[in-house]
């Protein structure tokens, strides 16, 4: 004889420790109070971003050299000519668990985490992953788990060591002034769980999300929120933005600007 499908999840159910059942007024007001700290916790994650967007530059004085899909490459190609460079070190090579066939299991979830580049690139900032593991086996992985939107360059040198990614996954965050390479901060750890999206790579980065309402220093470069969105097929470099989307835009920003009272 068997038992209903859905038996035992409610016998698991009752076996935990769960909150109260409350009417959706009492639910209501619970989440207003919740909501408080969730604001408090965005405010402090702002403030930290502007704190990061202070730290010191470390000049990058090694020529490090990367194998691309075209051949050899310098960290400075690595750019594509933006402003802004994030690499972020994945493991796949020899010894790591599951080669030659997938690379790191926890370096695969943060692949499959990353959101469409064109929206990073729109703030001239360009993401990369770096690896070990031959351009061909990196070629076939990406073809395999549908990553081909991720440029992945080969190591082929000290750069894992010097940027403290030897060892470990990590994102290390560049910027450049012409041909002159700066570190600006890093993420490792449990840091490493928020990447994927636009926002958690940009506000890692120097320049932040470069609009008007963060704290950065003066002449950093910055813009309206929500104006320099696009669909992922309709970014023109210095376009100016569609008159209907400013329209609607405009009262987005002040619908957000009044849920941050």
């Amino acid at each position: 004889m068997t038992r209903p499908a859905d038996t035992g999840a409610k016998e698991e159910l009752h076996a935990m420790n769960t909150p109260p059942i409350v009417s959706p007024q009492e639910w209501d007001a619970a989440r207003e109070r919740l909501l408080v700290k969730e604001k408090a916790q965005m405010r402090a994650h702002d403030a930290l971003a502007a704190e990061r967007r202070r730290m010191p530059w470390m000049a990058v004085r090694k020529d490090y050299t990367f194998e691309g899909p075209q051949g050899r490459v310098s960290l400075l190609d690595l750019f594509e000519g933006r402003r802004q460079l994030i690499i972020y070190r994945a493991f796949f090579e020899p010894g790591v668990h599951g080669w030659p066939e997938h690379a790191c299991i926890g370096c695969s979830l943060g692949a499959d985490q990353v959101s469409n580049l064109v929206h990073l690139n729109a703030r001239d900032t360009t993401l990369a992953y770096a690896s070990r593991a031959p351009q061909a086996d990196i070629r076939r992985l990406q073809e395999r788990m549908g990553w081909d939107n991720i440029p992945w360059y080969t190591i082929t040198d000290s750069f894992d060591a010097d940027f403290g990614v030897d060892e470990w996954h990590g994102h290390n965050a560049f910027i450049r002034d012409g041909e002159r390479i700066y570190r600006t901060y890093f993420i490792n750890w449990r840091g490493d769980e928020a990447m994927g999206t636009v926002w958690s790579y940009l506000d890692m980065t120097a320049l932040g999300r470069q609009e008007v309402w963060e704290d950065s220093p003066e002449g950093y470069p910055q813009s309206r929120p929500y104006k320099w969105w696009n669909w992922n097929e309709s970014y023109v470099p210095n376009a100016a933005p569609d008159p209907k989307w400013v329209e609607v835009s405009d009262a987005g920003e002040a619908a957000f600007r009044k849920g941050e009272d």
